[in-house]
């Protein structure tokens, strides 16, 4: 029997051959991984990089800096005391102005050849001057061709002086699904450009508050300040959409980023393309999203769809045969959720085209077919500033039309009398008229067309009791003795 002391060397022994041997085991295991491993000979070994697809699109994304002028009121330091405050008031000493040259800066995608670039209203909205860095760094300055609002688009216009510009071809971004990878390429907080990359988080987005014509696809990819304009793109290079907003508390990307769709996109740059006018589509309908409580009035197991509340007589629509109270459920074989996304489909549709529509009336389906057109400009506008000794003076009125209703954004309010603007410091203006308001009558004389109000207004000297409607709710004022 062996003694402990020798027993314990024993142990230790038989501790170090077992460590050798795996430690053996180890490299030896090591170096034949190190001899099978080999690096990829070529960009379609890369099977995880997106580097193809970056270096295929981000040519065509640009830097835009723009100079707009603004105003400053600034007072006197002096007066800015308290003491003269207190003695002379808010208005002492007047307000001296300050013009100064303000810089911005964003992100375009370049759409054709010849030098036409998409970006948002937003990121030229005012300015003065425009220049656009190409990603070789050659500079040029920018025309602003097209500028829509509503869309939150603008299309500038540079020369390459005969070169050819690198471009990205638009996708159809209704062949998209929720988990599709995407890129998105821009100018973030001024540092270069920058690719980050994410998926399709959400489509059809409609309560982003942007714009008019509220239809976003949502990602997860990084958008910060500066990417505004830029590309959202697809794993086989081509523009899904232009980078719009992002959801954010502090300003920084939080993954919840929206993009314009390139279906929206391709309709502006069209009309760019065209001449720079915007011409919108325009089916003459009113209506409401179906809701769950309304679908089973309807005899319908599931919400969505908009329900047709009213018609411009002679209308698209009218003319399509769609009535009062019918559902539209989709719009070419495309499923309508709500008002927003119908609003959508008719707008990056072409003037002249006849889209089937799919509408659900008196418990059965019926298909009709849409034409899609411009709104009519009738009546004419006949823009007047109102003056005068009477409660509308500083008004400017038109007469309304599909057109006028259509340009500010007022669905239904086909015909009347609306104010346009409000001179500041006027009559009506101290009474609390607002633009958009639509004029019904004076005292009892009625307001069809502007020729009317001056008979109205002059029916009395002393009181008037002026009725308008102001989001679709009628109202009064009486004003006098």
């Amino acid at each position: 029997m062996l003694s402990p002391s020798c027993c314990k060397a024993f142990v230790v022994a038989l501790a170090l051959l077992v460590g050798s041997l795996q430690a053996s085991l180890s490299w030896a295991q090591t170096d034949s991984t190190a001899a099978g491993a080999r690096v990829p000979s070529s960009e379609g070994e890369i099977k995880l990089s997106f580097a193809p697809v970056v270096k295929a699109t981000a040519p065509a994304v640009v830097n835009i800096f723009s100079k707009r002028q603004v105003t400053q009121q600034r007072r006197p330091s002096l007066f800015d005391d308290p003491f003269f405050k207190r003695f002379f008031g808010e208005q002492f000493g007047g307000q001296r102005k300050r013009e100064r040259m303000e810089s911005s800066l964003g992100s375009g995608v370049i759409v054709s050849e010849d030098g036409l670039i998409v970006t948002n209203h937003h990121v030229i909205n005012g300015a003065t001057e425009i220049k656009v860095v190409l990603s070789d760094r050659r500079e040029f300055p920018a025309e602003l061709i097209l500028d829509d609002e509503r869309t939150d688009l603008a299309v500038l216009r540079v020369d390459p002086e005969g070169a050819r510009l690198p471009t990205i071809p638009l996708r159809d971004s209704d062949d998209v699904e929720v988990g599709d990878l995407i890129l998105a390429i821009g100018n973030p907080f001024g540092v270069g450009q920058t690719v980050t990359s994410g998926i399709v988080s959400a489509l059809a987005r409609t309560q982003v508050g942007i714009g008019d014509f509220s239809f976003f696809i949502q990602t997860d990819a990084a958008i910060n300040p500066g990417n505004s304009g830029g590309a959202l793109v697809t794993m086989d290079g081509q523009l899904l959409g232009i980078n719009t907003a992002i959801y954010s508390r502090s300003g920084g990307s939080v993954g919840i980023g929206f993009a314009i769709p390139a279906n929206m996109v391709r309709t502006v740059i069209d009309s760019a393309k065209n001449g720079g006018a915007l011409v919108r589509a325009w089916t003459g309908i009113t209506g409401q999203t179906l809701t769950s409580d309304l679908a089973m009035g309807f005899g319908l197991d599931r919400a969505g769809g908009v329900v047709v509340s009213q018609l411009y007589g002679g209308g698209p629509a009218d003319r399509a045969g769609l009535k009062p109270g019918d559902v539209i459920l989709a719009v070419d074989g495309v499923e309508i959720q709500d008002y927003e996304s119908l609003r959508f489909r008719v707008a990056t549709r072409g003037l002249g085209e006849q889209v089937p529509i799919e509408v659900w009336r008196g418990r059965q389906n019926l298909a009709l077919n849409l034409p899609i057109e411009a709104a009519p400009e009738s009546p004419p506008r006949e823009v007047v500033r109102l003056r005068g000794q009477h409660p509308l003076a500083g008004a400017q009125v038109a007469n309304l039309s599909p057109a006028l209703a259509e340009e500010l954004d007022l669905p239904g309010a086909w015909a009347g009398v609306i104010i346009t603007k409000i001179a500041r410091g006027s009559t009506a203006q101290r009474i609390r008229m607002r633009p958009g308001d639509v004029l019904l009558g004076v005292n009892d004389r009625s307001i069809a067309e502007v020729a009317d109000i001056d008979g109205a207004l002059a029916s009395s000297q002393s009181r008037w009791r002026i009725r308008f409607s102001r989001g679709g709710k009628v109202r009064s004022i009486d004003i006098g003795r």
